[in-house]
């Protein structure tokens, strides 16, 4: 879109536009914070300014944050990426009538954004996946290890290419497994071991451990007690302190499985995965919520939650462990505007905690659309819910939660444009917010595949269903650096195994300043 001449002020206006030597841009040099407006869903002047360079060529631009002068400066704004408000509110020079000038400051700023994907070189089911300070990148891919073992993709590179083809990805898993029908990988957040985790035809479960980048594996342990079935397991650490006097790790581990009983069942394990408690109700006693449950989390209070339906059966609870995992209180989201999903995966409640022990969770609702509330007491209460789907999005499914800094989240999950067309395609998204916290909040969107690469078109009801490399959960990581990482499924590639992330966008730990430049990869890296 070109600026008409005739929408140009006077030249003794006080607003200066000056090109960047980074980029075609139009920097404004003022005294004041401006006002922006949306027009459609890109970021537009609320006044145009006094334009000393020629026009912009045409296309889609808008204000994002200049860290080297601290001013807003006016770029192209990629198709795929969308600032907006929650309940996909496009950005106006008034909100709620408010000036968006007293909110949008500070790390409540837009940074330019993109997403892109790289493939693994092979496929994946329900993928899980995890960092390391090293900078390396791990992803499960079922059944394609030797003699069949779910592999352990490690992927190096990634996070310092400045190249596509400079990455590359190898199995690192142990050879002597069995595959696993449920394949799990955590990476500890504190000490950075590799824990594989596998479910065998319902009947129990076995870890495998390697703390050396998958160089070496010890194990398999088995660690679930036989007496009923399992499956659909998770698992975390946390610095919760050891309780036993010999053979402490410097993390301890919980994990909690659907044992065919009212309620998730939990273990604890002091010893770095060694030995394991005895199960016990991962929930308080007489806990009707069901033994589905979404991914354990760990926080550095020492800390654990996890999320499910209610235990009346309704809404959604997100459940905290202050003891190492041997006894659990609910604490009741606050779903009552929102609903609760109706979907394979309805269970599925995603939680984080960030850096400073708050705790932020999402969860889909009856609408099929996502929403994120926060805790600032360990969930003893919690914000009102937002919708953080960018404008356009009808439906979204498999959602995942990280978070950073205080206030720092990043949201991965598909989603569909088109439902009403009954012929959908389905897209992976990032959604972040550098301040969570703020009274309006701005949330960044983008979707980490070009329109005409869609991750699934042969399903439309891929996000509510098992569909292809979607099949229970999925996973999403953030790495020292403030990167969000996103594990999905390539379906119409053939299933191949892909990290998804920002090439540009915000950092989500300390201050809020942009990530370092990653090239774009997409299908050239399939």
């Amino acid at each position: 879109m070109r600026l008409p001449s005739s929408l140009i002020p006077d030249p003794d206006s006080s607003f200066i536009f000056r090109k960047s030597p980074k980029r075609v841009a139009y920097v404004i040099s003022a005294l004041v914070i401006i006002s922006v407006c949306f027009v459609g869903l890109k970021f537009w002047p609320s006044e145009i300014i006094n334009i000393l360079e020629p026009e912009p060529p045409t296309g889609d631009y808008g204000w994002v944050l200049n860290p080297e002068t601290g001013e807003l400066e006016y770029v192209q704004i990629p198709s795929t990426t969308f600032y907006h408000f929650a309940n996909a509110t496009p950005v106006n020079d008034t909100y709620n009538g408010i000036d968006i000038s007293s909110f949008l400051i500070g790390n409540n700023t837009p940074i330019f954004t993109e997403g892109t994907y790289y493939g693994i070189g092979t496929t994946t089911f329900e993928p899980t996946i995890g960092v390391t300070k090293e900078g390396n990148l791990y992803m499960t891919s079922w059944g394609t290890g030797s003699g069949g073992a779910t592999a352990i993709i490690k992927c190096t590179n990634m996070l310092t290419m400045t190249n596509a083809s400079e990455y590359s990805c190898t199995d690192v898993g142990p050879p002597w497994v069995p595959n696993s029908n449920d394949p799990y990988l955590y990476v500890d957040l504190w000490t950075d071991a590799l824990m594989k985790f596998d479910m065998h035809v319902l009947s129990g479960m076995t870890v495998e451990f390697s703390e050396n980048e998958g160089a070496s594996w010890r194990g398999p342990t088995a660690i679930t007690w036989p007496y009923t079935l399992q499956d659909h397991q998770t698992i975390a650490s946390s610095p919760y302190p050891c309780q036993q006097v010999l053979n402490c790790y410097d993390t301890t581990y919980v994990f909690c499985v659907n044992g065919n009983y009212p309620a998730p069942l939990c273990s604890t394990s002091f010893d770095g995965g060694l030995t394991w408690s005895p199960e016990n109700e991962g929930a308080p006693s007489g806990c009707d919520s069901g033994g589905l449950t979404g991914h354990i989390i760990g926080s550095n209070n020492g800390n654990f939650y996890r999320g499910n339906p209610g235990c009346d059966g309704s809404g959604y609870s997100v459940y905290r462990s202050t003891n190492g995992g041997f006894t659990w209180t609910e604490h009741v989201l606050p779903t009552e505007s929102t609903g609760t999903a109706d979907t394979w995966n309805f269970e599925e409640v995603a939680v984080a905690t960030d850096d400073e022990d708050n705790v932020h969770a999402s969860w889909i609702g009856i609408d099929n659309l996502l929403y994120y509330s926060y805790s600032l007491d360990q969930g003893g209460s919690w914000s009102d819910p937002i919708m953080v789907a960018p404008p356009g999005v009808d439906g979204t499914g498999f959602v995942a939660i990280a978070a950073g800094s205080a206030g720092k989240v990043a949201l991965g999950y598909i989603g569909t444009t088109n439902d009403a067309d009954g012929n959908s395609t389905w897209n992976g998204y990032l959604t972040v917010m550098t301040d969570s916290f703020s009274q309006y909040p701005l949330i960044t969107s983008t979707a980490v595949n070009a329109i005409d690469d869609p991750l699934d078109s042969q399903k439309d009801d891929c996000g509510y269903d098992r569909c292809g490399g979607f099949g229970d959960f999925i996973d999403i990581v953030i790495d020292e650096t403030g990167r969000p990482w996103f594990g999905l499924s390539h379906n119409d590639a053939g299933d191949i195994g892909i990290f998804a992330t920002t090439a540009e966008g915000p950092s989500l730990r300390g201050e809020t300043v942009p990530l370092q430049l990653l090239p774009l990869g997409g299908p050239i890296t399939l």
